[in-house]
């Protein structure tokens, strides 16, 4: 039997108005209660799945944010480089631009020491276009590496974040749309996002922790727990941790 993927749709994250001085403590909290690391990406050419690095915590985080807050949908790939990247999130729609005046206007820093080279399908993120010697990164825009063995020339200066783990055909035919000067394509290449849990050992290793903290508890407090219940948390307690061993 064909094992159906779950995509988990969100309600809506409780908006913050995000700026300079309170997104790095915003994520840092959000990063703690929001450990999911796989994203698809749809287009009309097919789905792209993005594996999201553990050790880039804001920048996941960045990520599983607006794809909660709906933010990519309807947003297009604005960006295509034959045979280099394709690059989509900070276009100039007015759809667009209204949800960012709605999430915020900030930076991340860069985070370039974390041993992810920019191999082909990795995903990262540009430096903001205003005057930015430190590399500050755009927050609402990725770039996926189209270029084989891969773009090695971006390491230490851009943060990759994470990886395609299934779709890089859909990344080869949108690197292939026909451009104009501005390396926008001619065709609109729409995108949205969504959470997808089907695979996600960090989501998955959450919600048995939770349980199992719960069986602790309710243990100390409760004599009366259920005893199957108990046992089949400690059980996929410990059967994870093999599984990672």
């Amino acid at each position: 039997m064909e094992k159906k993927t779950e995509i988990k749709t969100e309600t809506k994250s409780k908006t913050v108005f995000l700026n300079d001085d309170n997104a790095i403590p915003f994520f840092y909290e959000y990063e703690k209660n929001n450990k999911e690391n796989k994203v698809r990406i749809i287009t009309r050419y097919g789905n792209i799945d993005i594996l999201l690095y553990e050790n880039t915590p804001y920048h996941r985080a960045n990520f599983v944010y607006l794809t909660k807050m709906n933010y990519f949908e309807g947003s297009i790939f604005h960006r295509v480089v034959p045979g280099f990247i394709i690059q989509g999130g900070n276009s100039d729609s007015r759809k667009s631009a209204l949800k960012r005046t709605k999430i915020g206007r900030y930076l991340l820093p860069p985070d370039t020491k974390k041993g992810h080279p920019h191999h082909r399908g990795v995903i990262s993120v540009p430096s903001s276009e205003i005057d930015n010697p430190h590399k500050m990164a755009s927050p609402y825009e990725f770039f996926i590496v189209q270029q084989s063995p891969g773009a090695y020339h971006l390491d230490g200066s851009y943060t990759a974040f994470g990886e395609v783990i299934s779709g890089m055909e859909v990344v080869d035919k949108i690197n292939k749309e026909p451009v104009d000067s501005r390396e926008m394509p001619h065709n609109n290449v729409y995108l949205k996002t969504y959470i997808d849990t089907s695979f996600s050992n960090v989501y998955i290793k959450s919600v048995i922790d939770s349980c199992f903290n719960n069986v602790y508890t309710k243990n100390i407090i409760d004599s009366s727990f259920s005893n199957v219940y108990t046992k089949s948390v400690y059980l996929l307690h410990n059967l994870f941790d093999l599984t990672k061993n």
